[in-house]
């Protein structure tokens, strides 16, 4: 095709949310929007026509013009979105790619996991896409994160950008709101004196601090097509060994003591988790809704519900730390997927059902799993969640928690 041609089908298209949030980002901003709300060509439309000074057609109005001021391209995202070249897909439209060669202006995107941020800390003069919130404390990847924005303007791409303002620190920093987070701390932490651990208790100045956030968070909201029907399964568990791991503090799978809280509350979920009330369920479940996505989050899980696919001789995939397989084809599949390798950056619609056969800590996990398969080109117009859980105590705090837009606290737990 010749190079005009390819040029006059360069087009996108966005919504009025999106074009108004093209239109206010600036370096250093957080675009916060739901799952599936399309951050990621937002934020390539911002970086093609704000950044580096091109034009696209957008909704059949307008032309393409070359990028003015062409700037490389980094984008550093989740593993399992960096390897099925889910970014690769979001960028064709606006012909850039990872092969400077086939890129219009000369310009070269790559794409990385943030396992691999400190390789780019010394990048100049390009842009930064910094896909799903991972800047949380002070550990080697906030600190990369800091040394990259001095020498590059950036976006950061966020469906829950902080449930906590000590999660807002490493942006604020970057944005040069406060020198480091000791500063931060200092004038707006008060702590709690009885505690054995440090805790906050409260922050103050909190109309300085939602002024500061709301000064680079630039929203998108938009109306779904779908509608959750939510349901949670009440299953049976132990009794008689959960008072005996908890009253006892006994180790029954090694016979031993337990050492530490970790393990005392590891012990719990695995008596009530591994209930073959559990796998019970899910048969249930199977019977009504043929293709299942199931998240869970202990290897012991995945070994019951791998029985249960050679069981019912059901195809089964995987995605977790070991194994990244795609999501099967067919009238009736299992897609296994352990929460912390594969609850966001990724996106399923061969199905319309979600599985959570154990709850996770973090409501920001069960939030991003529960939006892959609630898209915005999902063929379904009614999507379905079965929580699964007893009414023992750990999983009845921990879903106390997540009703409240909250994460699990192992220590909080154990002080009650």
């Amino acid at each position: 095709m010749p190079a005009m041609a390819i040029v006059n089908t360069m087009a996108i298209n966005l919504d009025d949310q999106q074009k108004t949030a093209v239109d206010k980002l600036k370096s250093g901003s957080i675009l916060c929007g739901g799952v599936g709300s399309g951050k990621s060509r937002t934020a390539l439309a911002y970086y093609f026509m704000k950044e580096c000074g091109g034009r696209i057609k957008i909704n059949g109005v307008g032309e393409f013009t070359e990028m003015k001021n062409p700037k490389d391209l980094y984008i550093i995202t989740t593993s399992k979105k960096r390897d099925t070249l889910e970014w690769e897909g979001e960028c064709a439209p606006f012909m850039i790619s990872t092969k400077k060669e086939h890129s219009i202006s000369g310009v070269k995107v790559t794409v990385d996991s943030w396992n691999n941020l400190r390789k780019y800390i010394g990048v100049r003069n390009s842009f930064f896409i910094f896909d799903e919130q991972r800047l949380v404390g002070s550990g080697t990847w906030v600190k990369s994160f800091l040394k990259i924005v001095k020498a590059n303007n950036w976006i950061l791409l966020s469906a829950t950008p902080g449930d906590t303002w000590t999660d807002y620190i490493p942006v604020f920093l970057a944005n040069g709101f406060y020198k480091n987070r000791t500063q931060f701390l200092r004038r707006h932490a008060v702590y709690n004196r009885f505690t054995r651990y440090p805790k906050i208790e409260k922050y103050i100045e909190e109309a300085r601090l939602s002024k500061l956030r709301d000064s680079i968070t630039i929203s998108m909201n938009y109306q779904k097509s779908t509608i959750s029907h939510n349901q949670i399964k009440i299953v049976s568990y132990d009794k008689e060994a959960f008072n005996k791991v908890l009253a006892k503090r006994w180790n029954i799978y090694e016979n031993r003591p337990v050492k530490a809280i970790g393990e005392l509350c590891y012990l719990l979920r695995k008596v009530v988790n591994s209930d073959p009330s559990r796998i019970d369920t899910v048969k249930q479940i199977i019977k009504i809704h043929p293709k299942l996505i199931i998240f869970y989050n202990f290897d012991y899980e995945l070994e019951m519900l791998r029985k249960l696919g050679e069981e019912l001789h059901l195809r089964t995939g995987e995605w977790n730390g070991h194994v990244h397989q795609e999501v099967p084809d067919g009238e009736t599949w299992l897609y296994l997927v352990q929460y912390s390798a594969g609850a966001e950056g990724w996106n399923c619609i061969k199905t319309d059902t979600t599985v959570f056969f154990s709850q996770n800590y973090s409501y920001k996990i069960m939030v991003q799993a529960a939006g892959r398969i609630d898209r915005r080109n999902t063929p379904f117009k009614d999507l379905y969640y079965y929580h699964i859980r007893s009414n023992s105590i750990i999983d009845l705090a921990i879903a106390k928690a997540i009703r409240k837009k909250r994460d699990f606290n192992i220590h909080r737990f154990m002080d009650v």
